[in-house]
């Protein structure tokens, strides 16, 4: 038969539940370890790098031709205003 109570183990600090960690965006890729499928890959990158740039300033020049790029309307038209101000000063 067993005489007294059990004992307690440690009431000490309750544990902190840990935050689920957020799957980073991107290709999940396993890196090649041949030389020859290294050197490939390095081709790939540079190249697709290059292709990227030459597609945004493609997009650029498109934009540029339309009108000026400016993320806030209001700022556009002000400067606008003033572009026209300065032509009428600068006839008279």
């Amino acid at each position: 038969m067993v005489q007294g109570s059990l004992k307690k183990i440690g009431g000490g600090q309750k544990k902190q539940p840990r935050k689920a960690k957020q799957m980073k965006k991107g290709a999940r890729t396993i890196a090649p370890k041949k030389a020859a499928l290294v050197t490939q890959k390095r081709l790939e990158k540079k190249l697709s790098a290059k292709i990227n740039n030459n597609i945004e300033r493609e997009m650029s020049v498109k934009a540029n031709a339309v009108g000026k790029l400016t993320v806030m309307k209001k700022l556009a038209t002000e400067a606008t205003a003033e572009a026209a101000a300065n032509k009428k000063k600068g006839k008279k």
